[in-house]
């Protein structure tokens, strides 16, 4: 169990932001080389695009792709620091690495990209983690987010045929999970 630790407002403000600009950045490029870096992305059961595990989140197919998931990352990437900088990091990247494996493992046979299975991850975390964690700061998080964000749980759906519901589900999953591993903080008392 990871110690829950402190991370100011401004911190947070500057990672949420750092992490945006990142992937604005690479879009930004993207589009420059006529969506060249589309082709990194997970391309399932494909051992040559096995690397699309690390590059697909920061790959979006297009402007309005990369805009839809600007502001749920923005906001969850905010509320998860509250859980402390580690727990972010550990389930961003478990979010990213795990629940992009498990694309590669089972996904349909077409290229997956975008923030959104970290973004479902996130959400998933911040959901359950909440209740876990017996902190009411943290249970009222949970509460607002499963209020405002809970109409995603409909993106794991196989409803719209460009829409990677398996990177949805498949990070929603792997949310759920580090919610259970890191929820609790070791050094609080029951």
């Amino acid at each position: 169990m990871i110690k829950r630790t402190y991370v100011p407002f401004s911190k947070r403000l500057k990672i949420a932001t750092n992490l945006c600009l990142v992937i604005i950045v690479v879009e930004i490029i993207n589009q420059f080389t006529g969506g060249f870096f589309r082709s990194f992305g997970i391309l399932p059961r494909s051992i040559n695009n096995l690397s699309g595990i690390l590059f697909a989140p920061f790959l979006h197919g297009g402007i309005v792709h990369l805009f839809s998931n600007l502001m749920p990352l923005f906001v969850f990437t905010l509320l998860l620091l509250t859980h402390g900088r580690r727990r972010f990091i550990y389930v961003f990247s478990a979010t990213a690495l795990f629940g992009g494996l498990l694309v590669w493992l089972f996904g349909r046979s077409a290229y997956h990209i975008g923030m959104s299975g970290v973004i479902y991850g996130l959400f998933g975390y911040l959901v359950v983690a909440g209740f876990i964690s017996r902190e009411f700061k943290l249970f009222m998080i949970s509460c607002l987010v499963a209020f405002v964000y809970g109409g995603l749980i409909y993106g794991v759906l196989p409803t719209i045929p460009q829409v990677s519901f398996e990177s949805h589900l498949f990070g929603l999953l792997v949310g759920v999970v580090m919610a259970f591993i890191l929820g609790r903080d070791p050094t609080l008392k029951t």
